[in-house]
């Protein structure tokens, strides 16, 4: 657990700070009820991962379907709500000191919470593209009773739009990412353990202060954090909020 001293010496990097970018994982959405994919306890020790993989989405949209509904849809969109760290960045922002979040999550969380500015790297499940017009439309406008959901302007199969194995990093979420940590004057980094490329060399693509938050090390904590928060991201979340006088 993380130290009265240690989270004194995050608030003032924080309230110093007048370019904060955030750069959060699952860590940050368990406590809202989305578990993590890895690990003992993650989706994948329930679920074939195969699921998400392009090719076996392709020749098996159907039975790809099945999972993702009940994981994203039935499961996460009926359940999932933003939780204090969710709150927190979006507070900072409206302060005018977070410029950004970028988030490896496809949960829509944090806009939920009120962040305006966020990156979405992997893509998100808020939204589904058709895989013939590559039309966009929420997942609120479609039976999800009836799979594979159709395009209603072409009938071709729908996806949600986020990242599958088998496919590349959306160039405008690289671009805008790299945007940010070129301008930030501190990283605040939350609930990711740093082993999915590659989205894991975000925090190397900037030169400013990290603070890292996570429930136990990362791959960044020993050579690129400078201030380790052993913590839930909701308790640093409340904590820091307190030394700064943030309404959560």
């Amino acid at each position: 657990m993380a130290t009265k001293g240690q989270y004194d010496e995050a608030a003032r990097m924080i309230d110093e700070a007048r370019r904060i970018v955030a750069f959060t994982g699952a860590g940050i959405s368990v406590e809202s009820g989305i578990p993590t994919f890895r690990g003992a306890e993650g989706l994948w020790s329930r679920y074939d991962p195969k699921i998400l993989d392009l090719g076996y989405f392709f020749a098996h949209p159907r039975e790809s379907w099945e999972a993702i509904r009940e994981i994203f849809y039935d499961y996460m969109g009926a359940n999932a709500r933003p939780n204090a760290a969710h709150r927190f960045l979006a507070r900072l922002e409206e302060a005018g000191s977070l410029i950004g979040v970028i988030t490896q999550n496809i949960d829509n969380l944090h806009q939920e919470a009120g962040s305006r500015t966020v990156v979405e790297f992997h893509g998100t499940a808020w939204t589904l593209v058709c895989t013939e017009c590559r039309d966009r439309t929420p997942f609120t406008e479609h039976d999800l009773s009836e799979l594979p959901p159709r395009c209603t302007r072409c009938f071709g199969v729908l996806k949600p739009d986020f990242v599958f194995f088998g496919e590349s990093i959306p160039p405008e979420a690289w671009r805008e990412s790299e945007r940010l940590l070129g301008e930030a004057d501190l990283l605040i980094v939350v609930g990711t353990t740093g082993e999915v490329a590659p989205a894991s060399m975000l925090p190397y693509q900037t030169r400013a202060p990290m603070i890292e938050i996570n429930v136990e090390p990362s791959r960044y904590t020993a050579d690129r954090t400078d201030l380790y928060l052993e913590d839930k991201a909701t308790v640093a979340a409340r904590e820091l909020a307190k030394r700064l006088g943030i309404e959560l």
